[in-house]
């Protein structure tokens, strides 16, 4: 665009006599030609050191060697489960302690002696493991030697450090929490007593394939390592970026467009990532300034990329690898699970869409000028990218194994780069892949095995069961006191933690009791899982909420707040499918309900209803402004939408229907012309900008 026809915002215009509308769609954007949509793809590994030199280089080797050395064993060699698993936390442990500092102070470019030193330990207690574990297996937490408990020791130790250099506190507390009941138990009252372990016992039992080496980690090694070199070799070979592109081209030029973009690509690129913090880091980092730019403030943009982030977690195909821990844990099938969450994740990312384009329609906010967008036409030409990810659902659903339908997903991506000659991938980039893959593994890997500690207690103790019983005393014959119980609990326990590591501490503690009520196993653990993922948007410790305001420059507390009442619907998505098991699509509980295909499609329109109601009466929007005693009506009406009762259903419908009838003078929205006529808000949130 020439400078004379560049304008500023607030200039007079010669045509109109007036002021430039703040809302113009081409305000901020004048100087634009495209819009950047390259992610960064190390934006992840922000918080591991930047270590040049000979020993960057070594690091950087020793990692590609890793990543491939765990295809190898998965794909066409497989080892002794219990050697493969410490291999696992072995090599990705010594690249976590030179990465990640010991703390605030600690150098961001070379690591400390104490860092080489805890590499060296877990490198004594890996060989030692490896070399002995044909007798360790009958040995450990039964008759162990003197040798046996320092090792374990030692590597109980060591996890617990790795996971609070990769997550943070809370989980290393937790696990200390568990670890002191372990001794503390002949001094509890009443149910929690129990007689009490010696040490040598008890860390050589949680240091084994019952703790540390049992069912967390055993998915950590097998399938979230696969996944998240898939996802590297998604973003190296460009189908990440073009992911970004896609969301932009169909609906960048939307009302609030960047917002509904963030919906979009938050949903394609979180599902194979297994944070919902990392996701929000991801493509926040282009989705939040965007969001800012057209109109949204701070905390409202780094609230819905935290949303949309924490709804990845939840979204088929691969769920963030949670849905791995659960098919494990449950022994159902993972295309079961895999089709069960189809239905509430598409509630769930309609529920963000419908509070953004609201918020986007009370602000009267534009969306990104299409000459800066992707065109859709050459975009659309380009749909073969999303090969990798439909050869990974065809494989899945057509019953191959989870690992081999990664690596074949990995090859799809490595192909699919070879068709565009600027994204083609040689040595170098493949190395590059590998590379980045066993390095955002580490977190993942860390909190896992701390989850391992956590589940041995459980075990070795019995509290899971105590737990279990202690609930269902409190909650007596009522479902749902128990599912409330359940769901206070999942948060609480989830609240600071990743969501795999959140879900696996829940599961153990909570779907017991559930299940012993005789609740279906896949509607608890989908019911845990799902509060298990939302603590990441849940006050006061919201990490996806945190990550993301970081990037918009808000106030953490208050986009966690924020957060919360945006994703409000993932808080009713658990009791709408427990109320209404259709919606899981399975077989077996659908027959038992004597329900079909029509009966599934008529409790989903129901319940997108009853969203689209929830919906309005947060954001006060409803085709227009609403007051208070119209907000009084759309919350019950939303309820009733969301019941499984046909006659409450249509009295919800009769809700809405005379909501828009009685205000509908109200309801008609005044589109503002000049900055006079704006509201406070839209004003206020505009100058943000």
């Amino acid at each position: 665009m020439s400078e004379k026809n560049k304008k500023d915002p607030q200039q007079k215009d010669s045509t109109t006599g007036g002021a430039q509308p703040l809302n113009d769609p081409t305000v901020g954007f004048e100087k634009e030609e495209r819009i950047n949509l390259d992610v960064d793809a190390e934006v992840e590994l922000s918080a591991q050191r930047n270590i040049e030199g000979w020993l960057g280089k070594t690091i950087s080797v020793a990692a590609a060697a890793i990543a491939a050395l765990h295809i190898y064993s998965l794909v066409f060699y497989p080892i002794d489960p219990w050697v493969f698993r410490m291999f696992h936390i072995m090599t990705l442990s010594v690249l976590g302690f030179l990465l990640l500092p010991g703390s605030v102070k600690s150098s961001r470019v070379k690591p400390s002696i104490v860092d080489w030193t805890f590499a060296g330990l877990s490198v004594a207690v890996g060989v030692y493991i490896i070399m002995n574990y044909q007798v360790l297996m009958f040995r450990f937490g039964v008759m162990p030697v003197g040798a046996d408990f320092y090792i374990a020791l030692i590597g109980t130790l060591l996890v617990l450090e790795i996971a609070r250099r990769a997550s943070g506190w809370a989980l290393p507390i937790l696990s200390a929490v568990f670890i002191a009941y372990s001794f503390l138990g002949p001094y509890m009252p009443g149910v929690l007593g129990h007689r009490g372990y010696s040490p040598e016992r008890f860390f050589t039992y949680i240091y084994g394939m019952d703790g540390v080496f049992s069912v967390p980690i055993a998915i950590s090694s097998k399938y979230i390592i696969i996944f998240i070199i898939f996802s590297a070799f998604l973003t190296v070979s460009g189908v990440g970026r073009y992911f970004v592109e896609w969301a932009f081209s169909v609906s960048g030029h939307l009302r609030g467009g960047p917002a509904k973009v963030a919906i979009l690509a938050s949903a394609l690129m979180g599902t194979m990532n297994g944070t919902s913090a990392g996701n929000a880091v991801a493509t926040g980092s282009l989705t939040i300034p965007l969001m800012r730019k057209v109109g949204y403030k701070p905390k409202f943009a780094a609230a819905t990329e935290a949303v949309a982030s924490t709804g990845g977690q939840i979204m088929p195909p691969i769920m963030g690898a949670g849905v791995f821990i659960m098919a494990e844990m449950t022994g159902i099938p993972y295309q079961t699970i895999m089709i069960a969450g189809i239905l509430p994740a598409i509630l769930y990312f309609a529920s963000a869409y419908f509070m953004v384009d609201k918020e986007a329609s009370k602000l009267n906010l534009h969306g990104v000028p299409r000459r800066l967008l992707p065109p859709l036409g050459d975009v659309m030409k380009r749909a073969y990218m999303f090969l990798p990810i439909i050869i990974l659902f065809g494989m899945l659903m057509g019953g191959m194994s989870v690992i081999r339908s990664g690596f074949f997903a990995i090859i799809a991506a490595l192909v699919i780069s070879w068709l565009n000659r600027e994204t083609r991938m040689g040595f170098k980039a493949t190395f590059k892949a590998l590379e980045q893959g066993a390095k955002g593994t580490i977190q993942l890997m860390a909190v896992c095995a701390a989850a391992g500690i956590i589940m041995g207690v459980i075990a070795l103790t019995g509290i899971g069961l105590k737990f279990s019983s202690l609930l269902l005393g409190i909650a007596g014959t009522s479902e749902f006191l128990a599912m409330f119980f359940a769901m206070i609990i999942s948060i609480v326990l989830g609240m600071g933690m990743p969501t795999t590591a959140a879900y696996a501490v829940a599961a153990s503690v909570v779907a017991p009791g559930l299940i012993s009520m005789g609740i279906e196993p896949l509607l608890a653990h989908f019911f845990v899982f799902y509060f298990a993922c939302v603590s990441a948007i849940t006050p006061p410790v919201a990490l996806a909420a945190y990550a993301a305001s970081a990037i918009s420059g808000s106030d953490p507390m208050k986009t966690g707040y924020t957060s919360f009442r945006l994703g409000i619907a993932a808080y009713i998505v658990p009791f709408m499918f427990f109320y209404a098991p259709d919606l899981l699509m399975n077989p077996d509980m659908m027959a038992l309900a004597g329900s079909n295909v029509f009966d599934v499609a008529l409790r989903f329109g129901t319940a997108l209803l009853g969203i689209f109601a929830l919906s309005s009466a947060v954001q006060s929007w409803y085709f227009g402004h609403v007051v208070r005693w119209q907000q009084f009506i759309l919350f019950p009406a939303a309820l009733l939408l969301v019941s499984p009762n046909h006659l409450l259903d249509l009295t919800g419908l009769g809700l809405l229907v005379l909501v828009y009838i009685l205000g509908r003078k109200r309801l008609k929205p005044i589109a503002p012309t000049s900055p006079d006529q704006q509201s406070t808000a839209q004003r206020t949130a505009q100058e943000e900008s």
